[in-house]
């Protein structure tokens, strides 16, 4: 474990500091930090992880240490209480006033906490999950959403299979396994620092969360299709896409964001893909989209969203958005839907999809659409990928993966399939 020295802890303390203000992304804040600081891998670590950590469990740590707690403190007691650090490893960086209050830590006792504070969540949230389910499942989700995530690969099925790969990452002493539901998916133990990998870097695998794999699958792309990609991103589930159309037919990544889009080129170069068409757009009803209209058999709508059911990845999210961020990004998702629908030839199939726990961006913006849309029905997903042979336990039409019952992000997914 990397010591704690002075520099390291007053590095510590300003990025925190600039975390908690939640003016941007937390991986944002980080990478600019980094940037700017000299720091090692190792340190680059410690200072992540346990600005991580506060994120996290922000309001238990709050209660444990007191309301006169300070940034510090917090810094201090989070690599002790979840980084294992002993006083002994922090010595180097402590001074006597900050060693004397760390060696009270471990005698302070533990405070009564509230299910907020339990769960380590804003209030308006736990109001909201308690109204979907009863209080051990919420503390059980908040356990999962409050751990670290995994890291998940997806083989490239164009270039590898996942046997060859699984074998390829064992002999370069990285433990993976098979994913539980993703037929192209590893879990690998630990985080491995894979971007440097050969099969990183000659296209055999991609890092990605395996709920996000199964999006894919549930689209289900054929070979000389017209596909697309309505809210590509970096371009993640596009190359999924590809790999399923096997390099065939014409699949669009559209997104209103260039930067974004710009990620995708070199990922696309080393996927060997060549029925990729990235496009910028202005806005959903942007005249590239209008092109379209009538004539693509598959549309994958991963809309904007909350992000609530990656808080795994994205701690800060949950003192980010509150009802009213809500409430505007359903507005954006329902009119998302619409534009992207409109795409459809008769026959097709469509596939709305957020990575939220909330109904509202979820099932409210499904039902709304297939009401005032009589030519679009639901579709089983439990169906879709059985078919397929991935067999997952899900109760109801649509896709609900949840990190305490699944092992994945917190996804939703609706299949809809237009009349012929």
């Amino acid at each position: 474990m990397t010591p704690l020295n002075r520099r390291l802890l007053d590095q510590a303390v300003s990025v925190t500091t600039q975390l908690l203000m939640f003016a941007q992304p937390a991986d944002a804040v980080l990478s600019a930090f980094f940037r700017a600081q000299k720091c090692g891998p190792r340190e680059r670590a410690l200072i992540a992880e346990t600005a991580y950590a506060i994120l996290r469990h922000k309001r238990s740590l709050a209660a444990w240490l007191g309301p006169e707690a300070h940034t510090k403190q917090l810094v201090l007691a989070a690599m002790v209480r979840y980084g294992g650090m002993s006083q002994r490893q922090m010595a180097e960086g402590l001074s006597p006033r900050d060693g004397e209050w760390v060696a009270q830590l471990k005698g302070r006792p533990e405070p009564t906490l509230s299910l907020a504070e339990q769960t380590d969540l804003p209030d308006w949230l736990v109001e909201r999950l308690l109204g979907m389910m009863d209080e051990p499942h919420l503390l059980e989700l908040a356990r999962a959403l409050n751990q670290p995530a995994p890291l998940d690969l997806r083989v490239n099925t164009l270039k590898a299979e996942r046997d060859a790969v699984l074998a390829q990452l064992t002999a370069d002493g990285i433990a993976a396994q098979a994913c539980s539901y993703a037929p192209d998916g590893i879990r690998t133990a630990g985080k491995p620092f894979v971007s440097n990998e050969p099969l990183f870097l000659d296209g055999h695998i991609e890092v990605q969360d395996e709920g996000s794999q199964l999006l894919g699958h549930l689209l289900q792309p054929k070979r000389g299709e017209m596909v697309v990609d309505f809210c590509a991103g970096a371009g993640g589930k596009t190359l999924l896409l590809g790999a399923l159309m096997r390099s065939t037919g014409r699949l669009y990544a559209f997104d209103v964001a260039e930067r974004r889009l710009a990620k995708l080129k070199p990922r696309l170069a080393r996927s060997g893909l060549s029925n990729v068409h990235p496009v910028a757009i202005a806005h959903e009803n942007d005249t590239h989209v209008k092109r379209l209209a009538g004539k693509c058999d598959r549309v994958l709508v991963d809309a904007p969203c909350s992000g609530l059911g990656t808080l795994r990845r994205n701690p800060d999210l949950k003192w980010r958005q509150s009802l009213q961020s809500i409430a505007e990004l359903t507005v954006k998702q329902a009119s998302i839907l619409a534009a992207a629908a409109k795409l459809l030839k008769p026959g097709g199939r469509l596939v709305y999809a957020t990575c939220s726990l909330m109904p509202e961006e979820n099932e409210g913006i499904v039902d709304a659409f297939l009401a005032a849309h009589p030519q679009f029905a639901r579709v089983s997903a439990k169906s879709v990928l059985a078919a397929q042979g991935i067999v997952v336990d899900l109760s109801g039409d649509d896709l609900h993966l949840l990190p305490h019952v699944h092992g994945t992000d917190g996804f939703y997914a609706a299949v809809l399939e237009r009349a012929a």
